[in-house]
């Protein structure tokens, strides 16, 4: 899992949950924990399920590209 932060008109900036889950978990499962265990403005306004997340050769997390896919409109995002 990781996140990033995606544009929004009234507070700037929103966080955004890229996150490689087993199946059957959900974005309101997902929240839900998050709202059991970090502060309400912390947790992830939505979540984009994916298969794995962009690695350099490093192992290191490309954050670009994350950042990239918020923009695409292939992209699905899940509100919980």
């Amino acid at each position: 899992t990781n996140v990033v932060g995606r544009e929004e008109a009234e507070w700037g900036e929103e966080v955004i949950a890229f996150v490689v889950a087993e199946p059957g978990v959900t974005a309101q499962a997902l929240d839900r924990f998050c709202l059991d265990n970090i502060a309400r403005f912390k947790r992830p306004k939505a979540y984009c399920f994916v298969l794995e997340l962009p690695k350099s050769s490093y192992g290191k997390i490309l954050k670009t590209e994350l950042r990239q896919m918020l923009t695409d409109p292939d992209t699905q995002f899940e509100k919980p």
